[in-house]
């Protein structure tokens, strides 16, 4: 008896085969996509976490152009204004 081919087999074999490569074509961009995905959420965690620093950072750049809180500010620094005398003053007790 000769062997014969079985055509409905073989197509079916074939078309899982090319099926399978179809799917092993998608696993690399499919990866890519997850990763960038996940990398721009890292991102916008960043930029949000920046944006609140520059917001504390005008805010202080407001206050710095007040006078009485650049002069306080040199004051805790301990700085003099021009003409005046500066003194330490030691051996306080220490206080509650």
């Amino acid at each position: 008896m000769p062997a014969t081919i079985r055509w409905d087999r073989l197509s079916r074999y074939g078309l899982l085969a090319v099926l399978a490569m179809v799917l092993l074509l998608y696993v690399n961009p499919l990866r890519s996509y997850v990763s960038t995905w996940q990398e721009s959420h890292r991102r916008a965690a960043d930029v949000s976490t920046l944006e609140r620093e520059h917001q504390q950072l005008q805010a202080k750049q407001r206050a710095l152009k007040s006078p009485g809180v650049v002069e306080s500010e040199a004051r805790r620094l301990g700085l003099v204004k021009q003409g005046e005398r500066g003194f330490v003053v030691t051996g306080l007790p220490k206080g509650k």
